[in-house]
């Protein structure tokens, strides 16, 4: 590894255990509560005739829909990947996102994702400034694409939703308000790096003389570089239009897949009279809210977020159910298999299988 590249994995490292041991404890704890709360609500009689009489077809397309949801992220992360780096596999792309699903369902913010996916690119001789850029640009299309979407769907439902849940109008402006400004100063860095540095530095300083930061000078140093990289990298982005325009369709297909879990959820338990078309919005504006909530995985909020949103169109007794099961999609499964990916040795790292691996060639060809 080049001695360029080893200083920047000293500058990004993953999260140390002792913080992700106590994300995991939180994350523990809201599991157990969440359990707790249902039986005491629910009771364990109801909950296990919801399990006995559950229709295990639509369970089934739960699980196919968060497939096409990992799928489709790795494919938006490896398009510019591959065109920066030309060795790079599809099946090594996949093993990164998913580490990237693990680490952000672990830490707060969803800030873990990255930092462990430059992290590993780096470990295969690729500098660490260049998969940092490739990674905040897929956020920036991603989270883009995220709210375009939403706003589409809640302005067609804005009052469906506003007579579901009071103060609706407060929690809109809030989840567009939050997403747009952390859009908006990614697109800053790309554009004027000059006005981004001033904003920065005077709070590095002021961080210095609090004692929170060490070493300012030197991390203003690193600071600079960072920006000067992404901005770099920026302006090669903007000469790829169409490559953009590819990772925004297939952002979009992403979510519909995360989207139609919901739905799933909904019509395992029995539910019905509902229109898909009703709940993908209600999802659509959850998901923007989740993103930034300062907890492991979203937790508390999410599934605060799921019965304020969703209460009213679920059948009773099924609601608490619905809700464990779409966090088992949305959050602990992805866990589980990103975990899968850390084993020294896996199967996951060993076999690139037949149908991963044309995806390459599907990428190559375009």
């Amino acid at each position: 590894m080049e001695k360029e590249n080893v200083e920047e994995v000293q500058q990004v490292k993953p999260a140390n255990k002792k913080s992700l041991m106590i994300n995991i404890i939180i994350i523990l704890l809201i599991f157990i509560g969440m359990f707790i709360y249902m039986i005491s609500v629910d009771g364990i009689d109801n909950i296990l005739n919801l399990l006995k009489t559950s229709d295990y077809r639509w369970v089934g397309v739960g699980l196919v829909c968060i497939i096409i949801y990992w799928m489709t992220e790795a494919l938006c992360l490896h398009i510019p990947f591959k065109k920066m780096f030309k060795g790079q596999k599809f099946a090594n792309t996949f093993r990164i996102s998913m580490l990237g699903q693990l680490f952000n369902n672990i830490t707060p913010f969803s800030s873990g994702g990255q930092p462990i996916q430059a992290y590993e690119m780096s470990k295969d001789g690729k500098k660490m400034s260049d998969s940092l850029s490739i990674l905040v640009m897929k956020f920036i299309i991603s989270q883009t694409t995220l709210v375009v979407f939403t706003a589409i769907v809640l302005i067609f439902q804005f009052e469906y939703f506003a007579s579901l849940v009071s103060n609706f109008l407060f929690l809109a402006i809030f989840g567009f308000t939050v997403n747009i400004a952390a859009i908006v100063f990614i697109f800053m860095i790309g554009i004027n790096k000059k006005l981004v540095l001033g904003m920065l530095k005077p709070i590095y300083k002021l961080l210095g003389r609090l004692k929170i930061f060490k070493n300012v000078d030197e991390r203003i140093e690193k600071l600079v570089i960072s920006i000067d990289d992404f901005s770099n990298q920026f302006a090669l982005m903007k000469k790829e239009k169409w490559m953009i325009v590819k990772m925004a369709l297939i952002s979009m297909i992403q979510f519909m897949a995360y989207y139609y879990i919901t739905y799933a959820v909904y019509r395992a338990f029995g539910n019905s009279g509902v229109s898909v078309f009703s709940i993908i919005p209600a999802q659509a504006f959850l998901m923007m809210i989740m993103a930034f909530t300062p907890v492991p995985g979203a937790g508390i909020a999410a599934e605060g977020g799921f019965l304020l949103l969703f209460n009213s169109m679920f059948e009773k007794g099924t609601i608490n159910m619905s809700i464990l099961f779409w966090r088992v999609y949305t959050f602990y499964l992805p866990i589980l298999i990103g975990s899968l990916f850390l084993i020294p040795g896996s199967a996951f790292k060993r076999k690139k299988k037949k149908h991963i691996n044309e995806i390459d060639n599907i990428v190559e060809g375009e």
